[in-house]
């Protein structure tokens, strides 16, 4: 659905909002190297605090606000710990999308994974249990190999329900919208509908560089909301799922730029954040 001229309006006055904040908005630092865990958890602590943002029931989400969903893929992994102290420190959910053999990889990954499975600001969902192995086109030749690599997956994980998100696939799967990015996919994908899995992707990505961390700047990623929303680019009117790594936050900088970008989107009072199980229809039986 287009928006009328009265929200355009609106979009465009907001898009000036974010122009003035961000142009005041500076790096924490402009090294870009990494740095020990004593010295990260110190960047934490300096954070600038941020008021304490309302919850708003996820069903009454006011229609002058966008709704963003936060999601991180491939954990428990590095940068799990800072994922989780930034979402407390700003008071926001998010979801997690996790990689059954992650869980049990190494003590640290069972000790996160722990973590992340009791914590009341995230939820947790199905990435697979062995991420393909990283070998993409292989993993969806064999659709019911996928399908049991994710039922595997759930069952470590201890999951209740069968929300997931494809590895090395932006593949959606619900009863009003179906796509898949690599068409040699789509079997494979369907196979995952007809067992019940309701298959989310994103419609923003916050990517890496060749080191590992977040590629850009908070700015830049505030003007690639503005423009999804402003343009209707969202899968789903009003409602953006924004996907990133947390094993990307493990330097000064990615850290400082996830905080800012979540501090500015809050600080605009035009985003409520939710986790992705409040996903219009996600709820609905798969047709």
């Amino acid at each position: 659905m287009k928006k009328t001229f009265a929200e355009k309006s609106v979009c465009k006055t907001f898009l000036r909002m974010i122009t003035v904040v961000t142009v005041t908005s500076t790096l924490f630092t402009g090294c870009n190297q990494k740095i020990e865990v004593k010295e990260t958890e110190k960047i934490l602590s300096n954070l600038p605090p941020t008021a304490k943002v309302p919850r708003i029931d996820d069903e009454n989400v006011p229609t002058d606000k966008r709704v963003i969903y936060l999601t991180f893929d491939d954990g428990p992994n590095r940068g799990t710990e800072n994922l989780l102290k930034i979402l407390h420190k700003r008071n926001i959910t998010a979801t997690a999308f996790l990689v059954g053999k992650h869980a049990s990889d190494s003590k640290k990954q069972k000790e996160d994974f722990e973590k992340m499975r009791t914590d009341g600001l995230l939820e947790i969902a199905n990435h697979s249990y062995a991420h393909a192995h990283n070998k993409y086109s292989d993993f969806y030749k064999n659709p019911e190999a996928v399908l049991k690599d994710f039922d595997v997956a759930k069952d470590s994980l201890k999951l209740p329900g069968k929300i997931a998100r494809t590895p090395g696939r932006n593949i959606w799967r619900l009863n009003n919208i179906n796509v898949t990015d690599i068409k040699s996919s789509s079997e494979a994908a369907d196979r995952l509908k007809t067992a019940g899995y309701k298959i989310i992707g994103w419609d923003l990505e916050w990517k890496p560089n060749n080191k590992m961390q977040l590629k850009g700047n908070h700015q830049e990623m505030l003007k690639k909301v503005d423009s999804i929303f402003f343009n209707d680019l969202e899968k789903t009117s009003r409602h953006l799922v924004f996907l990133t790594h947390d094993q990307y936050l493990t330097d000064a900088d990615s850290i400082n730029e996830l905080d800012l970008f979540i501090e500015k989107l809050q600080k605009s009072n035009r985003f409520v954040f939710r986790k992705i199980s409040a996903y219009p229809k996600i709820n609905e039986v798969l047709n």
